[in-house]
């Protein structure tokens, strides 16, 4: 499986688990946004290939959320041709300022290759930054 395609299922998992409508995992009773603004850290980190999370205190109803969104990432990485085992991390970091809410992607695949791309607003889209010719593009992912 491609680093990119990757990417695309732990943003999509990600971005289900912060629309708060479960229809991935059919479970409904979830704000990882408000949880996180409750939490001492002012963020929610998700674990995806554990179901945990593991930054932040969430409410019991995300801990269970989180907990199914292990087999619906599993079973994305199968659809899309590849395993679970082609990931070493795959994690989401989610926290909201005045004018958005936010998540940050983080994933390693099992060849090292890291990368880290910024998604804001329901449905998550990627940031977007001028380049130098003024033109408005998606934030390049950082790469580690």
């Amino acid at each position: 499986m491609k680093h990119a395609e990757l990417r695309s299922i732990v943003h999509n998992v990600a971005d289900s688990l912060g629309s708060g409508i479960g229809l991935m995992i059919g479970h409904y009773e979830m704000d990882v946004y408000g949880d996180a603004e409750r939490s001492h850290e002012r963020a929610i980190t998700v674990d995806f290939l554990h179901g945990v999370v593991i930054e932040g205190e969430p409410s019991t109803s995300l801990v269970e959320s989180v907990a199914l969104y292990k087999t619906a990432f599993a079973d994305l990485c199968s659809k899309a041709g590849g395993s679970i085992a082609n990931v070493v991390e795959a994690k989401a970091r989610f926290w909201s300022d005045a004018l958005n809410c936010h998540f940050t992607v983080t994933i390693t695949d099992r060849d090292g290759h890291r990368s880290a791309t910024d998604y804001a607003g329901i449905p998550g889209q990627r940031v977007k930054i001028l380049d130098p010719l003024g033109r408005l593009r998606p934030r390049p992912s950082a790469q580690a």
